[in-house]
């Protein structure tokens, strides 16, 4: 674990090129949350960062951007889809462009539009992602087993194939997870959003990165998933936090504790 107080653009510019496997992240939000005034956050911060991810990401290396839009005189901002296409002008592709509903959070935005009660999760990737486990835990409706498929033309003309339909098949990519609760920071990272996306993206002993460290939701995960990990926060009040909680972290392998999350699927 490499904890680091200060600003993620010096560790950008200076450490290793093609570093890092996975970084998991979730960048402030169109300044809807102060953070203590520790820092500010604009179109210039924002793409000297997604520059300097581009760099130390190594090839097929994936970066997990978790980002939402203020509403600002009657309109949302949008900027979540600027920096999705700036992504891809500093040579990312866009892996998936995932939703994390939050379940249980009730009503938020607007009064005049639907209840916005979701964040993006863009997935970018540096080539052909080197690593992907896609989490297998939808239940499949019919029974599992050995089936036959005709794989022509819709008149049934072509060659039949026998496939062997398992019990669960991978999940969409809209995820339902609860906000986290009880945090000293103001906008906590969900320990399972970050979870999955490590069992996702990664492998053992791959280096996790997050350079908005927060209150440390990342690296606990990273630890827990016996990945290594190096977070960057600028606030000494919540790099203590997740300094502490880090280091209170004990390693728990997923396959010991949630059989479903863990398998892997085609």
């Amino acid at each position: 674990m490499k904890l680091i107080h200060g600003d993620c653009r010096e560790y950008l510019f200076t450490c290793e090129p093609d570093s890092i496997d996975l970084t998991v992240t979730s960048p402030p939000y169109d300044n809807l949350r102060t953070y203590n005034n520790s820092s500010t956050w604009g179109w210039a911060e924002f793409a000297a960062i997604a520059a300097g991810l581009w760099r130390v990401t190594k090839p097929g290396g994936v970066v997990v951007w978790v980002v939402g839009d203020a509403t600002i005189k009657g309109s949302e901002t949008g900027t979540s889809f600027k920096q999705a296409l700036f992504f891809k002008e500093c040579g990312f592709n866009l892996h998936d462009t995932m939703i994390w509903e939050k379940t249980g959070s009730g009503a938020l935005g607007s009064q005049l539009c639907y209840a916005q009660n979701f964040e993006y999760v863009m997935i970018f990737s540096k080539g052909k992602p080197a690593s992907i486990t896609l989490i297998s835990d939808r239940a499949n409706k019919v029974q599992s087993g050995k089936v036959t498929v005709n794989r022509g033309l819709k008149d049934g003309k072509g060659e039949n194939r026998v496939i062997e339909l398992k019990p669960y098949g991978k999940r969409t990519n809209i995820w339902k997870i609860d906000p986290q609760k009880n945090s000293d920071h103001p906008a906590p990272f969900p320990e399972q959003l970050a979870k999955e996306h490590i069992i996702s993206w990664s492998n053992e002993n791959d280096i996790v990165f997050d350079p908005f460290m927060g209150s440390g939701t990342t690296g606990k995960m990273a630890k827990i998933l016996n990945r290594d990990f190096i977070g960057i926060e600028i606030d000494k009040e919540y790099f203590e936090i997740a300094k502490q909680r880090i280091e209170g972290t004990q390693y728990n392998h997923p396959l010991n504790t949630d059989r479903q999350t863990a398998l892997a699927g085609d």
